[in-house]
């Protein structure tokens, strides 16, 4: 699978009392990154939201390798950690990179399908499942039970 790698543009928003970027930024990035993801595959707000489901996360987890700062140029991926075989549940890993190559934090989140009607979790719908297969996979992927 094609690797996806996304841009991000760093604003001085972004920037906390220390002149970097302010922790809760790389959870909006990564939130960013996968929606972008899903979008680009044909799977974006309107389609969750006929399809009446949603992703959630039960967990996510940052481990912070660099320092980004003004001046910075940001860009984040993602890939497919762990799934089970009909995608109810996943793990997705992303890597911030600074300057192209420096790898600044990598970020993990487990989520899940949330059936927005009945407030209770579901098994995705085919198109979901498809969008979700077609993600790059991490080295060392799972599939989990």
């Amino acid at each position: 699978m094609e690797k996806f790698l996304l841009p991000i543009q760093l604003r001085w928003a972004d920037i906390d009392a220390n002149f970097h970027v302010r922790h809760s930024v790389y959870y909006d990035w990564a939130a960013m990154c996968r929606m972008e993801f899903l979008r680009t595959k044909g799977l974006g707000e309107g389609v969750f939201h006929q399809l009446q489901i949603g992703p959630i996360l039960f967990r996510e987890e940052s481990r912070f390798k660099r320092e980004l700062q003004m001046g910075d140029s940001v860009s984040i991926d993602l890939q497919l950690l762990a799934a089970r075989r009909d995608f109810s549940r996943w793990t997705i890993q992303h890597h911030i990179y600074k300057n192209t190559e420096t790898l600044a934090a990598i970020l993990t989140v487990d989520g899940a399908f949330l059936d927005t009607r009945l407030r209770k979790l579901a098994t995705p719908p085919a198109l979901a499942s498809d969008t979700f297969g077609a993600m790059p996979l991490a080295e060392g992927f799972t599939w989990s039970n």
